[in-house]
């Protein structure tokens, strides 16, 4: 127990909190978009799903964590570059995130197609299984991700787990809040979907190439700029507070969500 207790041990701690946290914002983002699918009922135990899953895969991930770190090492070449199971999964991981959210952009400004759509024209609302399922295969990607870069962080596995678990925990305490606050206001829930092509974008370069994408700081561009942009909008609604009616994107109606129950 003392050697948990040792200065160098209580900062990795707090420092991989804080990293699980920011690394996390991207996940608690796709998860607040995908959720809003679900009629609100539902939405409180698909986030009970999504934390206590995370934190399952995250600590399976650390149990293996031998393994993982062998993740890096080649599997197979085309040409003189080597595909590591670790790049694998971040081209498969980018390439969905990349199509998924191009989807969901479709959705909010155009609607679903005609054969989408229910005898009254409503859109349909996604099911638990289906939206839990996207939620549990893109947060493993980023689990695999940041588990990766926790082992530079931290040497004892018993403090990742925690630091895991205790990031969870405040992720889920406020992604209600985020999603909430995002789809209350349609620039920033397009700014959240823009943010997110980028980090589809993002983990489609470090698929293919991991080391020239750590050397050029894509992700810290990627989050500055998203910073940038929401500090801007942020300004923008407090200067035009009450002065004009947001745009309405479409959502999932309750009615529809009946239909399909």
């Amino acid at each position: 127990m003392e050697q948990f207790l040792t200065a160098e041990s209580i900062i990795s701690l707090l420092t991989l909190i804080l990293m699980e946290v920011v690394l996390g914002i991207d996940n608690v983002i796709f998860v607040s978009i995908v959720m809003n699918r679900l009629p609100p009922e539902k939405r409180p135990a698909a986030r009970r799903i999504w934390m206590f899953t995370g934190i399952a895969v995250r600590i399976i991930l650390l149990l293996c964590i031998g393994y993982i770190v062998k993740a890096v090492d080649p599997l197979f070449h085309i040409g003189s570059h080597g595909f590591s199971l670790r790049d694998l999964i971040m081209l498969g991981g980018g390439l969905f995130l990349l199509i998924k959210t191009t989807l969901e952009i479709h959705h909010k400004l155009e609607g679903e197609e005609p054969g989408g759509q229910t005898q009254n024209g409503n859109k349909p609302v996604a099911s638990m299984l289906n939206v839990v399922g996207q939620i549990i295969l893109i947060d493993t990607v980023f689990s695999f991700d940041s588990i990766i870069t926790a082992v530079g962080l931290a040497k004892q596995v018993p403090v990742m787990i925690i630091a895991v678990i205790i990031a969870m925990i405040v992720m889920f305490l406020f992604a209600p809040r985020i999603s909430d606050f995002i789809h209350k206001h349609p620039t920033l829930k397009m700014l959240a979907l823009s943010f997110l092509v980028m980090v589809g974008a993002i983990l489609i370069v470090e698929g293919w190439n991991a080391e020239k994408a750590h050397e050029l700081h894509l992700k810290n561009y990627v989050y500055f700029a998203m910073a940038f942009s929401f500090g801007v909008e942020m300004l923008n609604m407090r200067m035009r507070k009450g002065t004009a009616h947001p745009v309405e994107l479409k959502e999932p109606t309750l009615k529809a969500a009946e239909k399909q129950d």
